[in-house]
C-alpha cells in the first residue's frame, strides 16, 4: 500500500500553480518534505499511537522493542505457533509505507491460521509506537536488526524464514534478503516499484523533470539481481493506481532467482490486491511448489 499525504500547506499548493516558481517550489518540496512524503506514517489517523494486537486475531504473541546499531527503539511481534513452532515456516512481514504493523494483523493471521507459519512483524522507526525518523538508511538498519533478532531466537532461528513484502515492504524485503541472501527459503512481494525516483512521476506527474532529486531511492531493480538462490513470487494488481504493474513485470525479467513466478490479478488495484480471488490460494501453491510446508501443512493451503 503507497499513500500520498495530503498535508502540503494551502500557500505552498498555491506557489505550485504558479508558472513562474513551480519548477523552485516544486523541486524544494521534493527534496525537502521528501521523506514526509515517501513515509506518510501518521496515516490513516492515529497510527502513531494506536497500534493493533496480534491477540485480537486470536495469535499468540510478544511484543518486542529491539534497539539498533544507531541507538533507535523499533518495536516488533514475535507471533509464534503454540505447537511445533521450531519446526514451522518463519514469515517476516514488511509493511507498506502508511499505517504500522496492527493494520496487517488480519492478513499474518492468515498465514498463521490457514498455513500454520510463524509470523514477525515490525514496525519501522518512525511508525507505530517506534521510535525515531523513517529514512531509507534506517529502516534498512531496522530490517537488519530484525532479522538478526529472530537469528538469534532459539525457536525461530532454524525456521525457514520467508519474507513478505507490500509496495514499499517489498523493496525493504528485496534489498533485506538481497545482503543476507543465505538466511532465507523464499520471498513474496506484492506491488513492488523498480525504484522510487521511477515511481515518483507516476505518482506525482508534475515532478517527473525532478526525480533525480530523491534522495529515498530503493533501487529494487538493481538489489533483486543479485538474488540468485532465493524462491520468488510475485503477485501484482493489474490496475494498481499507484505503482505501475509494469515495474513487477520488470522486476520479475530482471530477477535472477532459478525459481520465481509471477500471478497477476486481473482487478487487483494498489491497496486491494489482497482481497483478489485466489490471492492466498496462490501463496499455498508456491509454498507447496517451493517444499516450504511438510505433508502435514500442504493440507492447511486448501479451504
Amino acid at each position: 500500500m503507497f499513500f500520498l499525504p495530503d498535508y502540503i500547506p494551502t500557500y505552498l499548493q498555491f506557489l505550485m500553480t504558479s508558472t513562474g516558481l513551480f519548477v523552485l517550489v516544486s523541486a524544494s518540496l521534493l527534496y525537502v518534505f521528501q521523506c514526509e512524503l515517501v513515509y506518510p506514517a501518521k496515516f490513516p489517523e492515529g497510527s502513531r499511537h494506536i497500534v493493533a494486537k496480534p491477540s485480537d486475531f486470536g495469535m499468540e504473541y510478544s511484543e518486542e522493542i529491539l534497539s539498533t546499531k544507531d541507538g533507535v527503539n523499533i518495536r516488533v511481534y514475535i507471533c509464534k505457533l503454540p505447537q511445533d513452532a521450531a519446526n514451522r515456516p518463519t514469515i517476516l512481514f514488511f509493511h507498506a509505507n502508511a499505517g504500522n504493523m496492527g493494520h496487517r494483523l488480519p492478513i499474518a493471521q492468515v498465514f498463521y491460521s490457514r498455513f500454520k507459519c510463524n509470523v514477525c512483524l515490525i514496525s519501522y522507526r518512525g511508525y507505530g509506537l517506534s521510535e525515531g525518523r523513517p529514512s531509507e538508511k534506517g529502516i534498512r538498519i531496522d530490517a537488519q536488526t530484525f532479522l538478526d533478532y529472530i537469528l538469534q531466537d532459539d525457536d525461530l532461528k532454524n525456521t525457514k524464514l520467508i519474507t513478505y513484502g507490500q509496495s514499499l515492504g517489498g523493496a525493504i524485503s528485496i534489498d533485506l534478503v538481497s545482503r543476507n541472501e543465505d538466511k532465507f527459503s523464499a520471498m513474496i512481494l506484492e506491488n513492488t516499484f523498480l525504484s522510487i525516483p521511477k515511481v515518483i512521476p507516476y505518482i506525482m506527474p508534475q515532478l517527473k523533470y525532478l526525480s533525480f532529486l530523491c534522495h529515498q531511492v530503493w533501487p529494487s531493480e538493481t538489489s533483486i539481481q543479485q538474488i540468485v538462490h532465493t524462491p520468488i513470487l510475485f503477485l501484482s494488481g493489474a490496475r494498481d493506481e499507484i505503482v505501475p504493474p509494469s515495474h513487477m513485470v520488470d522486476l520479475f525479467e530482471l530477477s535472477q532467482s532459478r525459481n520465481k513466478d509471477f500471478k497477476l490479478f486481473d482487478n487487483g488495484l494498489h491497496n486491494d490486491t489482497t482481497l483478489q480471488d485466489g490471492y492466498f490460494e496462490a501463496i499455498g501453491e508456491f509454498f507447496k511448489k517451493e517444499n516450504l510446508l511438510d505433508d502435514e501443512g500442504k493440507e492447511w493451503v486448501r479451504i
